[in-house]
């Protein structure tokens, strides 16, 4: 490990904190968050003083779909199948001029598409307290605000009221 020189700043990973200052706007979807970020931005504005800050998170979990034997064995069959891709794509690259190396692909595939429909359909089975439906989880806010220095709202609003009356 190679420590840094003195007189030379070293960048740490900061705690997660609330961001501090005043609330230049706020929007019932991330999307318009981020509009305003963007019309900020080309305006010149210094928006690396922006936070998006997301109030009154929670927790959606959307159900995608029925579990089964079948779903499980595709799903892991699709997931060998990329893995074997990717080997075949390295072995090519390591090995461009084998005559060979479409059979290597198809056989890197199907080998990958069988190891993972096996592995999926066995941890599947052997998982007791398995849920027989799939899902996305997500962390939603109810409200999002911009927020930055109190000596830069003035100027953010200015902007954003003059992009919304064109």
């Amino acid at each position: 490990m190679s420590t840094p020189t003195p007189g030379t700043p070293r960048r740490q990973m900061q705690m997660p904190e609330l961001p501090t200052g005043e609330i230049i706007s706020t929007y019932d979807r991330y999307e318009d968050a981020k509009h305003a970020v963007d019309v900020l931005a080309r305006a010149s504005f210094p928006v690396q003083q922006i936070s998006i800050l997301g109030n009154d998170l929670r927790s959606v979990e959307r159900v995608t779909g029925r579990l089964t034997y079948g779903r499980v064995a595709l799903m892991g069959a699709l997931s060998g199948a990329y893995l074997g891709l990717f080997l075949g794509l390295l072995l090519f690259i390591f090995q461009p001029d084998n005559a060979a190396i479409l059979g290597v692909f198809v056989a890197a595939i199907a080998i990958g598409a069988g190891f993972g429909m096996l592995f999926g359909v066995l941890s599947y089975g052997m998982n007791r307290n398995r849920r027989d439906f799939s899902s996305v989880m997500q962390m939603v806010a109810t409200r999002y605000d911009l927020i930055t220095d109190p000596d830069l709202i003035h100027q953010a609003r200015q902007i954003l009221t003059a992009h919304t009356h064109h």
